[in-house]
């Protein structure tokens, strides 16, 4: 049977309230007094029952992230940031993925709730902004924006990467571009397409609507979308996907249509996964600091919580070079 306050009150005698506002560190109990109980109740082996400490202080010391897509490499190292920055302030994360479906992502946003999170920080999969306006506890976005008026958010600058991207191929005489991204409900998405339309337009190269193609953040997605346009004789010299997972998805369905990488088709996606540092994939991609936005968002729901003014963060994406494009 687990070691309650009360029989610490016992071994000790002095009352169950003083042996509670001992470990919850009150202000009106001395410091030999905390002192011995918490060393007795070390001994004891005593575990704080979560619920109740709760009940008393209104807090749960809970944190929930909800991710889009745990297979993608790129979420669960935002996610092992934000463990690891709560981790260091006592507080434990509820890890929902919702699979880029939105009535999944209500449904957890609902349970973390019912569950009574102290905050939620959320990777977007389309929810629509008004969705979240009502929601009473403290919520911060990473990775992707909604466009609720009182949002706070951790992102990347999307349309500088979009960008850097396209401008990167139309530099190394890669004229047509294709840009293959996932849904324009996203607001990443949406985001890295006007950067590609801006690089475009600065070179004066008339935007072709056949060269735009949108599905999801899949691997899947981005072999079906580029190997359908092969099939159909729209052959761009290059691909601008708006994830490493698509452009991965591109290069295996380039490959198999018989086209070399990056003699025939410049390819470069978004992200800097893991996967991309490969020496047989080698994919040159705009990086995000996607550990560092963990971090950030994790810092910032923490603030919030404790009323503490917030600022948005918009980070600067980074144009790493390897082998899947090159001067042609």
């Amino acid at each position: 049977m687990s070691t309650t306050i009360k029989d610490i009150a016992k071994e000790l005698n002095i009352s169950i309230a003083t042996v509670s506002k001992a470990l919850n560190d009150s202000y009106d109990i001395s410091d030999k007094t905390k002192d011995k109980v918490r060393k007795t109740a070390k001994k004891m082996n005593y575990k704080p029952n979560a619920i109740a400490q709760g009940l008393v202080t209104n807090k749960t010391n809970t944190i929930g992230l909800i991710i889009p897509d745990i297979t993608n490499p790129f979420y669960p190292e935002i996610a092992r940031g934000v463990e690891e920055k709560l981790n260091e302030h006592g507080y434990n994360v509820f890890l929902c993925n919702s699979n880029w479906e939105v009535k999944r992502e209500k449904k957890y946003i609902d349970l973390l709730i019912s569950k009574q999170v102290d905050g939620i920080i959320l990777a977007h999969s389309g929810m629509k902004s008004w969705s979240l306006e009502n929601i009473d506890i403290p919520i911060v976005s990473v990775a992707t924006k909604s466009g609720y008026k009182e949002e706070n958010f951790v992102v990347i600058d999307d349309k500088k990467g979009g960008y850097l991207a396209t401008k990167h191929l139309l530099e190394n005489a890669y004229k047509k571009i294709m840009f293959i991204g996932g849904q324009n409900s996203i607001e990443t998405n949406r985001m890295r397409l006007e950067g590609y339309k801006l690089a475009l337009t600065e070179e004066g190269i008339e935007l072709d609507e056949t060269l735009i193609k949108n599905g999801d953040f899949t691997r899947e997605s981005g072999y079906t979308l580029i190997k359908n346009s092969l099939k159909k004789g729209i052959i761009p010299t290059g691909v601008f996907a708006g994830t490493d997972m698509l452009a991965l998805g591109v290069m295996q369905a380039v490959r198999e249509y018989g086209l070399n990488i990056p003699e025939d088709i410049g390819v470069i996606g978004f992200d800097d996964i893991s996967f991309a540092q490969l020496p047989e994939i080698s994919l040159t991609t705009i990086a995000q600091p996607k550990y560092n936005m963990g971090v950030i968002a994790a810092k910032t729901i923490l603030d919030k919580i404790n009323n503490k003014e917030v600022d948005n963060t918009v980070l600067n994406p980074e144009l790493i070079l390897r082998k899947t494009t090159r001067k042609i």
